[in-house]
């Protein structure tokens, strides 16, 4: 970017506040990347992450546009308070819920203080943080919510084989899907644009860190699933599945989704009637 003028340098000499996007799980892999993508369109950035080291790495990396960094635990509520108050305080454009731990683990076997810090990374934390943010969006007309889960959200129906079992993880990522699209609904009036980004496995960092060794198996880059999400902003996607080509296989499930509740109705369904039951 050396040489380039900004969209950030544009809008403060025109007296308009510069644009700013909060990236959570900023210091490594997808939230890496969306912070360099997003410094190119010109945003100022708060980064936000556990390391700091990693982030101010990129603050000195990111020289052409502002970078504040922000150590913040996402998995405690004085980190998620300290993200939030930021969010609530400073003109947000863009909100990254990137941060992520995944804890792969039998269910009986999860410690509950595992099973606590995923809960709040992947599910309290997110929510919270779009929370904070909206107002400030909304009285504006306008802002972007990117809310990162997994294809992992649509597995939960599928046999582990002899895998241990992630059930707490699968549904922290359907919370996500399910939130996100119900934001969808709730903002689009607002001129706010929310989508839920669906990789499948990426080659980050991730599973390294949590004892998993998945090099020997096909992965994504991290700069392409970014691409995905913000080329996905673009068409208009509330679901930004990366891997996916066929998008017509999304949209039958969101459509069965909507079919299955459209069906029901307040007489009990036949299957659970008793044969003496005059009804039946």
């Amino acid at each position: 970017m050396a040489g380039q003028v900004t969209d950030s340098a544009v809008s403060q000499r025109r007296g308009e506040p510069p644009r700013l996007a909060v990236v959570t799980g900023a210091s490594s892999g997808i939230g890496q990347v969306f912070a360099r993508r997003l410094a190119a369109e010109g945003y100022d950035l708060i980064v936000v992450g556990r390391r700091r080291d990693r982030l101010d790495a990129l603050v000195a990396e990111l020289t052409d546009v502002h970078v504040e960094p922000l150590v913040a635990d996402l998995g405690s509520d004085a980190g998620i308070a300290a993200v939030a108050a930021v969010c609530a305080r400073d003109t947000v454009s863009m909100l990254v819920n990137n941060a992520g731990v995944a804890h792969y683990m039998a269910f009986v076997d999860l410690p509950v203080a595992k099973a606590r810090e995923l809960l709040h990374v992947k599910v309290v934390a997110p929510t919270l943080l779009a929370h904070a943010a909206a107002p400030g969006m909304v009285a504006r007309g306008g802002g972007t919510i990117i809310n990162v889960a997994g294809m992992l959200a649509f597995s939960a129906p599928a046999p582990i084989g002899h895998g241990a079992g992630r059930a707490v993880y699968v549904a922290t990522l359907a919370h996500i899907v399910a939130l996100s699209q119900a934001l969808h609904e709730e903002f689009k009036s607002c001129g706010i644009q929310v989508q839920v980004l669906c990789p499948g496995l990426v080659a980050t960092e991730f599973h390294t860190r949590q004892g998993l060794d998945l090099s020997a198996l096909p992965r994504m880059s991290a700069d392409d699933v970014v691409t995905a999400s913000l080329r996905g902003l673009a068409l208009g996607e509330t679901v930004c599945a990366p891997g996916v080509e066929r998008r017509e296989l999304l949209d039958a499930v969101f459509g069965a989704d909507l079919a299955a509740f459209a069906a029901q109705s307040p007489q009990l369904a036949s299957r659970y009637r008793a044969a003496s039951d005059p009804a039946g």
